[in-house]
Parts: structure tokens; C-alpha cells; sequence
């Protein structure tokens, strides 16, 4: 089996893990792409620790879960995203204006689109999460 969007394999067991109220979550295979949208994911408090779990393989993350996504998903294709063009975006992925994140991946990292709002640089859509 191979696998063709790993971050999009990732949300979709988080997402599944939380619909069965399960307190943690193995992702597999591990990438660090993955473990950056986990990252911005933590810092806002969607999820709660991760740990990489290697296992002479690709590895593993094992992600506490909170119980406080109700939708966490890849956005495929992964359009590029000016600066300015934020809100068109948020209409579309989030439920309103003040709830839930963009992640996106921009020249300075991974981060939420109010981040990048606020540095005033575009990227590329990578997830949302509310």
C-alpha cells in the first residue's frame, strides 16, 4: 500500500480517534510536516502532547487527544494563498469568523493564517481545524 498525502492520513485518524472519544492516537509513518501541524495544533489547544515513537522504520507519533476538535482536515488541492486573501479562505473551511484555525506553511514555517495575518506573508493551505 502506498500512501500518496500522509498529513491527510494523519487528521483523518486524529479526526476518527475523536469521534470514537479516545484519549490518544497513532499516526504512522511520522514526518516532520506532520509533527509541525501538530505543533500549531498544541500550542492553540486542540490536542493535547505528542511524542515520536521510533520504530527502525518510518516512526510514529503518539498524540493525546482533548476531545475538543470537531473537524480537523487536510485541505486538498493545497492552493497557494496571498496574503490578502485570507478571509475568502476562512468563508470557506471555518465554521465562523472567530472559530477554528487555518494551518498553512509559509518562507518563515508552519502556522495558523491569523500568524501569518499579522507577519503579512502568504503560503500554502495545508489544514484546517475547529
Amino acid at each position: 500500500m502506498t500512501m500518496n498525502d500522509t498529513l491527510a492520513n494523519a487528521l483523518t485518524s486524529i479526526m476518527n480517534s475523536e469521534m470514537r472519544a479516545k484519549s490518544e492516537c497513532i499516526i504512522m509513518p511520522a514526518s516532520k510536516l506532520i509533527a509541525n501541524v501538530l505543533r500549531v495544533m498544541l500550542r492553540h489547544g486542540y490536542i493535547g502532547n505528542f511524542e515520536y515513537i521510533d520504530d527502525g522504520r518510518a516512526g510514529k507519533i503518539r498524540v493525546q487527544l482533548l476531545g475538543r476538535i470537531n473537524k480537523c482536515m487536510a485541505i486538498k488541492p493545497r492552493f497557494p494563498v496571498k496574503k490578502n486573501e485570507f478571509e475568502k479562505w476562512e468563508k470557506r473551511f471555518l465554521p465562523s469568523p472567530d472559530v477554528g484555525l487555518i494551518i498553512i506553511s509559509t518562507s518563515r514555517g508552519i502556522m495558523t493564517h491569523r500568524e501569518a495575518k499579522e507577519l503579512g506573508i502568504g503560503g500554502i493551505l495545508l489544514a484546517y481545524v475547529y
